[in-house]
């Protein structure tokens, strides 16, 4: 009898181990190939993502290089099953003056294009973006007094349409010189115009490299109010940003 139950926990054992194995690599895979979660951490794309928002990045969208690897391994170089990313995505990136950081930004500018910004308005190849004023974007500051900011709606040549915001008249990158996207590269903005540290800064971000783009912002999974984490289960009533759960990124 002892004989039988130790050969039947031997087995368990074994089965256990081997699901275990199987969810290991399960993950590995679904990590390395298809999404891979990712969360908000500033308020540079505010309205179109918030601060404490929790996201899924597809990173079969654009193909894969050594940083959709884990630990960015250097396996080998430029792009497998490449695809073009389209002016409007939202795109997980890796900075190029720093590749341990991920940014989040939307794609304005495809190789070859000619960015500026004039009085605020974006203009690719001396073209002014259509945009819309909307109603005002409301927001409460840290002491919970209401914020009222200028909010756009933009409409990009492909007709990809999102909406921008615009805390500051005249603000120090709303009027800039042209910029060049080199071929490979691309040119990012966040939607938050005033509030994000984007290609229209040559020496922090700049423009990125095909080869530094992670995947494309899908769809919110999770979203908490900031400054609450997640794990703390006590606070989701009152915390959790119900109504953005499971929305689609645009």
């Amino acid at each position: 009898m002892s004989v039988t139950l130790d050969t039947r926990r031997k087995a368990t054992g074994r089965t256990e181990l081997l699901f275990v194995i199987a969810a290991g690599i399960m993950f590995f895979v679904m990590r390395t190939f298809l999404f891979q979660p990712f969360n908000i951490p500033s308020g540079s794309m505010v309205e179109t993502l918030l601060v404490g928002d929790y996201l899924f990045v597809s990173k079969y969208s654009y193909g894969y290089s050594h940083y959709s690897l884990p630990f960015s391994l250097p396996l080998f170089s430029g792009r497998i099953w490449s695809a073009n990313p389209q002016r409007g995505d939202v795109v997980v990136f890796r900075l190029p003056k720093d590749d341990s950081i991920d940014y989040i930004k939307r794609l304005v500018g495809l190789p070859g294009d000619h960015i500026q910004m004039k009085g605020g308005v974006l203009h690719i190849n001396d073209t002014a973006v259509k945009r819309e004023r909307i109603e005002d974007y409301v927001d409460t500051d840290e002491n919970g007094a209401t914020v009222r900011v200028k909010r756009w709606r933009e409409t990009l040549p492909n007709g990809v349409s999102y909406t921008t915001l615009e805390l500051i008249e005249n603000g120090f990158y709303d009027n800039t010189p042209v910029y060049e996207v080199p071929p490979g590269h691309f040119f990012m903005m966040g939607d938050n115009r005033d509030n994000s540290t984007d290609s229209r800064v040559l020496s922090q971000v700049g423009y990125v490299p095909l080869e530094n783009l992670i995947g494309r912002a899908q769809v919110v999974f999770f979203s908490i109010r900031g400054g609450v984490h997640p794990w703390e289960v006590q606070n989701w009533p009152s915390s959790v940003r119900w109504g953005r759960l499971f929305t689609i990124v645009r």
